[in-house]
């Protein structure tokens, strides 16, 4: 298995590379993610590969980072998703954004990526939703914090804003009441500052 290539960027095209590594030249399916960030014809790159084997063909599946490739493996391994649509996928939502709408059951979200309707989401969801809370220590995937851990963000920023402990407690709790379990830090805060002022 080819799990990492480092070698002279040949040629590259929104979805395909060509990488010479040594004189032999590897084509490459990649995310515009990965494409984006891809130096011009002749600059050296190195791309964290997935190799992926069918009765006709050896494929490789190159991306920038560790992150993209371990999401891209979830994501291939969800009942319907195949390499390609994988690809597609993270062609069409970066991984900080994807986590989080997989681990917050967000089906809106991941119905604006092109090749997902509803059904896939709710798939997705229900077949990642713990896999990807588990990964970032794993894989590296990024973190989506707990609903603890937003409030107790929430309460330590008012605090430091010179509000007492009680009070910003009080106003977190009440903020979350207020919008939903769902609910993230900027949307908390806002809520919380405004009910503090006002109290002032």
């Amino acid at each position: 298995m080819i799990a990492q290539l480092r070698g002279k960027l040949v040629s590259k095209s929104p979805n395909q590379v060509v990488v010479d590594v040594g004189g032999v030249g590897y084509a490459v399916f990649v995310p515009l993610s990965t494409y984006y960030q891809l130096p011009d014809p002749d600059g050296e790159v190195t791309l964290y590969t997935s190799t992926q084997v069918r009765e006709d063909a050896i494929l490789l599946y190159g991306f920038k980072t560790l992150e993209e490739k371990a999401l891209f493996e979830l994501l291939k391994g969800v009942s319907g998703i195949g390499p390609r649509l994988a690809t597609n996928i993270l062609s069409g939502i970066s991984v900080e954004e994807l986590v989080p709408a997989i681990s917050e059951g967000d089906v809106a979200r991941l119905r604006a990526v092109p090749g997902i309707g509803r059904k896939m989401a709710e798939r997705l969801i229900v077949e990642l939703r713990e896999k990807v809370g588990e990964a970032p220590a794993r894989i590296g995937l990024p973190s989506v914090p707990s609903k603890d851990e937003v409030l107790e963000d929430v309460i330590s920023a008012l605090v430091n804003l010179g509000c007492g402990r009680k009070e910003a407690s009080r106003a977190a709790e009440g903020a979350r009441r207020a919008l939903g379990g769902d609910a993230g830090f900027e949307k908390l805060i806002k809520f919380t500052l405004k009910a503090v002022s006002t109290l002032k």
